[in-house]
């Protein structure tokens, strides 16, 4: 399998229409604040969304989730609780399609469908592949939404690295305005498990504060 934990910036080039840090100048560089946008993707799972949950409010940070629509309609109670404690949700279709891999009308449909449970402006597609025509598509006035990818992957998906990896991948990449990925889902909760809890305590003690994507 293979991925970048730290998102190359060629590929940022290649996509400009997508959002891969939170920056606060033009010039794109890193903000003087201390502020990690930290993302949980393929939930609501009841059990590890509800570990998450507890976790980030430990330290008072908020986070965005990119829900699967799915599992927003088989979890209702789960989704309602992110938005009740401060957290914004996203969408990330509503089957969790790939977007190289499935047609253009059908893929476009999944997220309305997905944005009808789904109530936000922002979306994440799955494994990120996404489309030039897709990406278009989604910014016209039919969607509204803005596309957001990630500057940081701790990995957390890939059951072949053990969860302290997952931890250093975040802490020895992410820096100010980074957009960090992880899953609350049963997949990745082993990892989850073990570098949330040490991540939000290391950059706590760096004076870091956890936010929701301000767009």
């Amino acid at each position: 399998m293979f991925y970048f934990v730290k998102t190359p910036g060629l590929i940022k080039k290649i996509y400009p229409e997508c959002v891969w840090n939170v920056t606060t100048n033009e010039n794109n560089s890193p903000p003087a604040d201390k502020i990690l946008y930290l993302t949980f993707d393929d939930g609501p799972t009841p059990q590890v969304t509800s570990f998450v949950l507890e976790e980030l409010k430990k330290y008072n940070a908020k986070a965005t989730f990119f829900c699967i629509g799915k599992n927003v309609k088989d979890n209702f109670e789960v989704y309602k609780q992110i938005i009740l404690e401060g957290h914004k949700p996203g969408n990330h279709t509503f089957h969790h399609l790939n977007g190289w891999k499935t047609n253009d009308k059908n893929y476009l449909d999944d997220i309305t469908r997905a944005s009808k449970i789904i109530d936000s402006n922002l979306f994440r597609p799955p494994y990120g592949r996404i489309t030039k025509f897709q990406l278009k598509a989604l910014q016209g006035e039919n969607f509204k939404l803005k596309t957001i990818m990630w500057d940081v992957l701790s990995a957390d998906f890939d059951v072949k690295i053990s969860p302290e990896n997952c931890y250093l991948n975040v802490i020895n990449n992410a820096l100010p305005g980074s957009i960090v990925v992880f899953h609350d889902s049963v997949k990745a909760f082993p990892r989850v498990q073990y570098a949330l809890p040490r991540l939000l305590d290391f950059f706590s003690k760096k004076n870091f504060r956890f936010h929701t994507i301000p767009l």
